[in-house]
Order: structure tokens, then sequence, then C-alpha cells
């Protein structure tokens, strides 16, 4: 009977040299998800009214502070990893070796999107609703990047799609014999995010949301995705209050506030967004007239 399994890519591939830079591949993923997510969210708040390309305009606040906030999550709850004798301090920055965490990403995030949606007019939640899609394309593609590190897999298994870990990775857990599987929950989480984008379409569809609601249903599926896959990861580095891990606590905390944000303004915005700008917009103006000028040249 043929062993059935999911090959983990060989060390090598993880990175490669292009001159004298060294180009790691789950950089490139990181890059592509950016991107991606940049493409759907510029279509979707053109859908809305919104000038085109308005969305780089927040991503180029967006995008550096969910950065940053992702790796200081991700140091933040693997301390022992980063503050020890002999450590090297400048490990902390070293995002190219993996270790960007989601939900510092998110709160990051928030704070430039929010700085960004000031600046261009935009109402926060509108830009928020646009980009809920695109963000799940762009964790999936993430994810192929945490193949390459091999450092996102879960408990041992025996299913025919167990993953492969080189007993010298980093990450493999101590006292287990070379050749074991793990569940492969880079995948696992691939096909979460995407069936997600699904998911929100289709309420999308079925019912009239905005007013952050979009977002709402973004925050509750993918916290009860992330916190069982949390549950049978394996991350013996990561601090864990009370023996549950810090990414389940903050799981919890998202569908909490993704709820609370579907109630709430499901109660206080019963009709549709007048516009996707605020109303004391100080370029609401100067935008309004960008779109009559491209409805003129089409």
């Amino acid at each position: 009977m043929m062993n059935l399994s999911i090959p983990s890519p060989p060390p090598e591939w993880a990175s490669f040299s292009l001159g004298p830079l060294t180009i790691h591949v789950y950089a490139l993923c990181i890059l592509a998800g950016i991107a991606a997510a940049t493409i759907i969210t510029d279509r979707r708040l053109r859908n809305r009214g919104v000038a085109p390309w308005t969305v780089i305009d927040v991503a180029i606040w967006a995008v550096p502070f969910g950065i940053v906030g992702a790796r200081i999550y991700h140091v933040f709850t693997h301390v022992g990893d980063y503050f020890y004798p002999g450590a090297d301090l400048w490990d902390i920055v070293a995002i190219w070796d993996g270790g960007n965490a989601l939900y510092g990403s998110l709160i990051g995030g928030s704070v430039g999107a929010y700085i960004g949606c000031r600046r261009t007019g935009l109402r926060l939640l509108t830009f928020a609703d646009a980009l809920a899609p695109g963000l799940l394309v762009a964790q999936a593609i993430g994810r192929v990047g945490n193949y390459f590190n091999q450092e996102l897999f879960g408990l041992p298994t025996t299913l025919p799609w167990g993953l492969e870990i080189l007993p010298t990775a980093a990450m493999f857990p101590e006292g287990l014999p070379a050749g074991t599987l793990f569940h492969p929950l880079f995948l696992y989480e691939i096909l979460w995010n995407l069936a997600g984008v699904g998911v929100i379409l289709l309420i999308e569809r079925l019912a009239k949301l905005g007013w952050g609601r979009t977002l709402a249903i973004y925050l509750i599926w993918y916290g009860l995705g992330r916190s069982w896959l949390e549950a049978i990861r394996i991350d013996p580095t990561s601090d864990a209050p009370l023996g549950i891990p810090a990414n389940i606590w903050a799981s919890f905390a998202v569908i909490l506030l993704g709820t609370a944000i579907l109630v709430v303004q499901g109660a206080r915005h019963p009709t549709p967004e007048p516009s996707p700008y605020r109303d004391d917009a100080p370029s609401l103006d100067r935008l309004d007239g960008e779109r009559a000028d491209d409805t003129t040249s089409a």
C-alpha cells in the first residue's frame, strides 16, 4: 500500500540569491498577499464610487503599521525566543525568518488604516468592509510562506495528507522520531480562508451589509477557524496564560468583537451607507471632482 503524505520543500528552497541579495520565499508570499488584497479592495471600493487607487493612499499607512504590529505581537507572545542570556537582539526584526502574527497585523494595520482613511476622507468601516475578502486572500497566500519555512503544523497524525517536517527544522518537536507526520495547518488555514471569501461574497449578495458588518463577518469567521487550528498547533515557545495559547485568547476576543459590531451596527444603521466618504472629509470635494473627471473622460 502506498504511503501518502505532503512533503515539505527542502530548506534551500526557502530562499535564493539575487546578486548580493538574499530573497526569502516567505517575504515574497507576504508581498504577493498584500498586492492581491490591494487589487481586490480597489475593485470593491470603485464599485462603491471611490476614486481609482485611493486604496494605495490608505495602504501606504496600513501596510507598514501592520507589519510592525505583526512582529511586535509575535515577539511578545514568544518572549523566550528573543530575550535570554546571550540572545542576538537583531533576531527581533528578522521577519524574513517567519514569525509575523496575524492578530498583531490587524491591530497595527487598523491604526495605519485609520490614518490613511482620515487623510483620504474615506469612512474607516467602509474601507474595512471592502478589505475583508481581500484580507482572507492575502492570508491564504501568506500561509504558503509558512509551508516553505516549515513552521506552521499541528499535532502528529496518520491521515494520508499528513505533513512531512524535517527533524532538523527549528519547530520539529523534541522527542518525536524522524518521519512523524503532522496536521498541515498551513493548508487547513488556506482552505478555511478561501471558503471565508465565498461566505462573505454570498452573504453580501443575499443581504445589505455595510457599516462594518462585512468586517464583522470576517472577524467571526477567521476567529472561529483560528481558534480550532491553534488548539491542535505545535508551537512550544508560545506563551499560554492559564494553559491556553495567546492566539486562542485573541481568537475569542476577535469573535466577540465581530459579534458586537454585527449587533450594534445592525441596530444603529438599518439603512445602507449614504456614501463611502465621511461627511466632514476634508478632501471630499477634490475626490468628487476626480470621479467626475473620470466619468467625463470615459
